[in-house]
């Protein structure tokens, strides 16, 4: 019966070795993130039930852990924000369905290309480096810290290919890339053309939406409205995961996944995320996406970074607020510039109510704000 094995190991060759080594015998992987603290990585381990867990101190075995399907490849906890983790279980098909779909998007060439894997590998926007290089045969250079100078030194020495969070996008030179894969979060308004922006989950296998086109295989859809003109995004594809840990499937009849993301595909067929549907804020009984805001925001010359989300309200009975990082914090942007921006562009009821002058937002390890934690 094929089984489980955790890997509980820094980002690197032995990674890899042991990612290898378990497909090599036909048994399935759940990346363990070497930074969470140690009570936090039993209660992974708890909820994912693997059979054997590898760390730097050799191979444990787990008498009640449980066994995989066949087939299976990787169970990845989800990044959720709020809750516990669900174990996305996702196949070898999947794997390389997701690999050959993002390289053939990437127009990847084997024989001239290197991988950076810099993210972090227990999340799917950094194992899906790795797992692409092994299906595809590029060469990969696996590190263990996404810093900016270490990210150059790579291109300098070769790496072609690379995947970011939009953050580490902003203070990273990224000209000596020839692809440079961004997702997790809203990127810059400003990208040079190297830059593709990615829309996925851990769900999809990583990123399935490349500069809002669906990728070869993919199929993208709108529900029904549930904002306006927008819908909830669904996704249908080979590389979509078979179940959760816990053997609950997802999807749709006939396959769409059911994202929780509102969106709309626009008259030239690109898909258009604007959030959560879940974030949208009611003011005034108006619908404001937080994410429309940020991107108009960001835009302003004082803001470094920036998070929209709401509070209560007892006159609107929600209002839009912005948290945000400028680049002087002495001087931060008066809350009245900020709305006349966001009324120009979007509409009056859109624009911040009220501004938090902030030294860091609160994100998630690949990046996304964690919106509940602004108060």
């Amino acid at each position: 019966m094929p089984e489980l094995v955790a890997l509980d190991l820094p980002a690197g060759d032995p990674f890899v070795a042991a990612l290898c080594d378990a497909w090599d015998g036909g048994h399935a992987v759940l990346p363990i993130d070497p930074r969470l603290p140690k009570p936090a990585v039993a209660r992974l381990v708890e909820a994912m039930a693997p059979t054997v867990v590898v760390d730097a101190g050799g191979r444990h075995r787990r008498p009640s852990g449980r066994p995989t399907e066949p087939g299976d490849a990787l169970v990845v906890p989800t990044s959720a924000t709020t809750g516990e983790p669900k174990g996305v279980v996702l196949t070898h098909q999947a794997v390389r369905a997701s690999a050959l779909a993002t390289s053939a998007g990437l127009g990847v060439d084997a024989g001239s290309d290197r991988w950076l894997a810099c993210l972090p590998l227990a999340h799917i926007g950094g194992l899906s480096v790795v797992t692409r290089s092994l299906v595809t045969g590029t060469p990969c250079t696996v590190v263990d810290r996404c810093e900016p100078a270490e990210i150059e030194q790579q291109a300098r020495s070769g790496a072609t290919l690379v995947s970011l969070v939009a953050t580490v996008l902003r203070r990273t030179d990224t000209s000596g890339f020839r692809r440079v894969l961004v997702g997790g979060a809203a990127p810059p308004e400003e990208l040079p053309p190297r830059v593709v922006t990615t829309y996925g989950m851990t769900e999809t296998g990583s990123g399935v939406v490349y500069d809002g086109r669906p990728l070869e295989g993919v199929e993208v859809r709108i529900g029904d409205a549930v904002v306006g003109a927008a819908g909830e995004v669904l996704v249908r594809g080979p590389m979509l995961l078979r179940a959760y840990r816990d053997n609950s499937d997802p999807t749709l009849p006939g396959g769409w996944l059911p994202t929780g993301d509102g969106g709309r595909l626009e008259a030239d067929g690109t898909l258009r995320v604007f959030g959560r549907v879940a974030e949208v804020i009611v003011t005034g009984g108006e619908k404001v996406w937080p994410s429309a805001v940020e991107e108009v925001l960001v835009g302003h010359p004082g803001i470094g970074q920036v998070a929209v989300w709401k509070r209560p309200d007892p006159e609107w009975g929600e209002r839009v607020v912005a948290w945000v990082v400028p680049d002087d914090r002495s001087a931060p942007p008066p809350l009245g510039e900020l709305r006349e921006l966001v009324a120009s562009r979007l509409s009056p009821w859109a624009a911040p109510r009220q501004l938090v002058v902030v030294a860091t937002l609160p994100r998630t390890d690949s990046g996304k704000v964690i919106r509940t934690a602004l108060t």
